[in-house]
């Protein structure tokens, strides 16, 4: 009776011991993918064509952190943002899945949080510009070769209730940003007065790559062509 008391003592233990360190182990992955997901890199899903053909509706993209953290946003990076105030509607809830473990473990931001993707055209102090008699967007006079631009579009293709044609001095702090599909992105070009621009301390990170599905797989560069503008 003894050693049956025992050995369910033991067992008991050894079952707390168990509990305890699949406890811990959870609380640390999720302590680590936070601060991962604050300061390192984040996982996007992209719910839109606004981005295409660079990314596609439905990609799944991962946005470096320490990037901007570190350094400034330049000219043709696609960069993530937080809702400069107006620019999306309120957040709708989802049922993938997928999508919900990832929000729940931090690996992915929760849609309420207003995030968007587009490419930066200009920065603090740039005039942005469009058109020139060729067709062509301009920073600081100098034209862009928009070759990552949806199959179809011209630069200044706008979607109904925005501009194609437009000129703006970008203020000090603040970004000009587009979508490379022209002809459906409410972006920049879709605001009125300041909300036109985005305040660099909204941006998120950098994209880096696009890694699922995996037949989308590539790594996202910035186009020589801002090279040339000064």
């Amino acid at each position: 009776m003894a050693q049956s008391d025992t050995h369910s003592g033991v067992s008991s233990r050894r079952r707390t011991h168990w509990l305890f360190e699949v406890v811990l182990v959870i609380v640390v992955a999720l302590a680590v993918s936070a601060v991962v997901r604050a300061f390192v890199a984040q996982a996007y899903y992209i719910p839109s064509g606004s981005m295409e053909q660079t990314l596609a509706e439905n990609d799944w993209i991962v946005v470096s952190k320490l990037s901007t953290r570190l350094g400034t946003v330049s000219r043709g990076e696609v960069v993530v943002f937080a809702d400069p105030g107006t620019w999306l509607p309120d957040a709708t809830p989802h049922s993938n899945p997928v999508r919900r473990v990832l929000e729940f473990v931090g690996v992915a931001p929760d849609p309420a949080e207003g995030d968007l993707v587009k490419r930066v055209i200009g920065i603090g102090g740039d005039t942005v510009a469009c058109c020139d008699p060729q067709g062509r967007v301009t920073v600081n006079d100098q034209p862009l070769d928009e070759s990552y631009l949806y199959p179809g579009d011209s630069p200044g293709d706008a979607p109904v209730g925005c501009s194609g044609e437009f000129e703006a001095a970008v203020p000090a702090g603040y970004l000009w940003v587009m979508g490379d599909h022209r002809s459906v992105s409410e972006d920049s070009r879709c605001q009125k007065a300041l909300q036109k621009f985005v305040p660099e301390e909204r941006v998120q990170g950098r994209t880096v790559a696009v890694i699922w599905p995996a037949d989308h797989w590539a790594l996202i560069d910035r186009p020589s062509t801002f090279d040339n503008v000064s």
